[in-house]
C-alpha cells in the first residue's frame, strides 16, 4: 500500500507493509525505480540488477519501536557492467540505524544522563550509542581557534584520562566555555595559551601560582584579575581558626553549642534572628580573641561591599581604606588574620583589578557545578575526550531542544 501520511525521514518512500509484531511496528518500505548514474563511468541506467532486504532501526513512532525494512535496488551498467545500490535519504553506508535515528541519538547524548540510560530509551547497546557519540557527536562540537581578548580560568575535579583535575578555560563576558585541557599542569596551560591566545589581554583566575606563571610565560605579562571569592575566603578562613581555637577554651557544652552556631559569626548582623544574634553576643563575651577577629572580619566584609559600590569610580579610595585596614590587622595581633593580610598584600595588583574591571569567576564556578552534575550522572568518565565533549555540548546546545540536522 502507498503512504497516505509523511513520516520523518521516509517521505521519499514508498510503504509496502505497515504492521505491529510482538511490540515493534514494522515498516517495509522502498524507493520509486529511477536512473542512475554509474560510479564509475558516469552513464545512466535503469537496468536493476537484484534487490536486497535491508533491516534498519528507526526512530520511535507513536511511543513504539520501529523496524524497517529496507528493500535496496541495486542497478547494473549496461556499459561497464558495474553494479551500485540506489541512493537513499534514509540510511548511510554499512550502517543498521537510519540518519533519523542517528540524529535523535545525538540530541539524546547531548542531554542524557549516560550512555547506559540512553542506550535503554532507544532500545540499542552502550557500545553502539558510545561509538556513535564519538562518530555524530564529535562533529557538532564548535572548537575554540582563538581565545577572545578576555578568558577565565579555573580548575575542576574531574577524574578522567588518568588525571584527578582538569582546568576549564572561558568567556566570562559572553558566558560560554570554550576549551577543557587534560590537567592542571603549568605547561599544559602554558602551551595552550601560547598556541591559541595571541589575542587574550585580561585573564581572570583564582589565586594559584601554577595558573598565574603559566599566564605570565605565555602571553608576556598580561592584566590578571584575582576572582573575588577566592581572596575573600582567606579572611573567612581566618575567622574560621580563630573560633576553633577559642571555642576548646569553653566548657564542654558551650564548645558543642558553639560548633552547631558557627553560622552566626558569618552571616550579616543585621540578618541575625533574635536568638542568633543572642548567642553570638553571647560567645563574644566569652573570648576577647574571637571578639577581635570577628570585628576583622567584619571590617573586611564592610570594605568589600563598599569597594564593590563604588567599583572603578573610586580606585584610589578603596585602595586607601585597604592599607587601613592592614594597618588595623597589624595593631591587632590576631595571629589568623596576619598571616591572611600578607597573602591579599601578595596578591594586591590582581585584586585591586578585580575592582578596576568588574570581573569575577562567578560564571565558570557555575559551570564547574554542572559539570559535576554531568560527571555524577554517568558515575564518572575514564576517558577525557568523552567527558570534554560531553560537557562542551551540554553548553552548546542546552537551549536547542530539536533534533539536529
Amino acid at each position: 500500500m502507498n503512504s497516505n501520511i509523511s513520516l520523518p525521514g521516509l517521505e521519499a518512500f514508498i510503504i509496502t507493509k505497515s504492521f505491529e509484531l510482538e511490540g515493534t511496528h514494522q515498516l517495509h518500505v522502498e524507493l520509486e525505480r529511477e536512473p542512475h548514474a554509474c560510479p564509475d563511468c558516469g552513464e545512466l541506467t535503469n537496468k536493476v540488477h537484484d534487490y536486497r532486504m535491508q533491516k534498519i532501526k528507526h526512530t520511535k513512532l507513536f511511543c513504539r519501536e520501529v523496524v524497517i525494512f529496507y528493500r535496496k535496488r541495486r542497478y547494473g551498467c549496461g556499459e561497464c557492467g558495474k553494479r551500485f545500490y540506489e541512493n537513499n535519504p534514509l540510511v548511510n553506508r554499512y550502517q543498521r540505524q537510519s540518519q533519523e535515528f542517528n540524529q535523535a541519538l545525538g540530541v539524546e547524548l547531548i542531554h542524557g544522563k549516560s550512555f547506559k540510560d540512553v542506550a535503554a530509551r532507544f532500545g540499542t547497546s552502550p557500545t553502539t550509542v558510545m561509538r556513535r557519540f564519538d562518530e555524530v557527536c564529535g562533529s557538532m562540537l564548535e572548537e575554540t581557534r582563538e581565545l577572545p581578548e578576555i578568558i577565565a580560568i579555573d580548575e575542576y575535579k574531574g577524574d578522567a584520562g588518568g588525571e584527578k583535575y582538569q582546568t576549564i578555560i572561558a568567556d566570562p563576558v559572553e558566558r560560554r566555555p570554550l576549551d577543557i585541557l587534560p590537567d592542571r599542569k603549568k605547561e599544559t596551560l602554558k602551551e595552550y595559551l601560547r598556541k591559541y591566545g595571541d589575542k587574550v589581554k585580561v585573564v581572570v583566575m583564582d589565586m594559584s601560582q601554577s595558573f598565574k606563571a603559566a599566564v605570565d610565560q605565555a602571553l608576556g605579562g598580561p592584566i590578571i584579575v584575582a576572582d573575588r571569592f577566592h581572596f575573600c575566603r582567606y579572611i573567612y578562613w581566618a575567622m574560621e581558626k580563630v573560633r576553633r581555637k577559642e571555642q576548646n577554651f569553653f566548657d564542654d557544652y558551650d564548645r558543642k553549642k558553639c560548633k552547631r552556631m558557627k553560622h552566626v559569626f558569618y552571616k550579616k548582623p543585621e540578618n541575625l534572628r533574635e536568638n542568633q544574634n543572642w548567642y553570638l553576643n553571647y560567645y563574644l563575651k566569652k573570648s576577647n580573641y574571637l571578639k577581635t577577629a570577628y570585628q576583622l572580619k567584619e571590617a573586611f566584609r564592610l570594605w568589600f561591599e563598599t569597594a564593590k559600590a563604588e567599583g572603578t569610580e573610586a580606585l584610589k579610595a578603596i585602595k586607601d581604606r585597604l592599607y587601613q585596614y592592614y594597618d588595623l590587622v597589624k595593631a591587632s595581633q590576631v595571629d589568623e588574620f596576619e598571616k591572611a593580610i600578607e597573602t591579599l598584600q601578595n596578591w594586591q595588583k590582581q585584586i585591586m583589578n578585580s575592582f578596576a574591571f568588574d570581573l569575577h569567576n562567578g560564571y565558570i564556578e557555575g559551570i564547574n557545578n554542572q559539570t559535576k552534575v554531568i560527571k555524577r550522572n554517568a558515575f564518572g568518565f575514564r576517558r577525557f575526550d568523552r567527558f570534554r565533549l560531553k560537557v562542551l555540548l551540554h553548553h552548546q546546545y542546552k537551549n536547542v531542544n530539536l533534533r539536529v540536522a
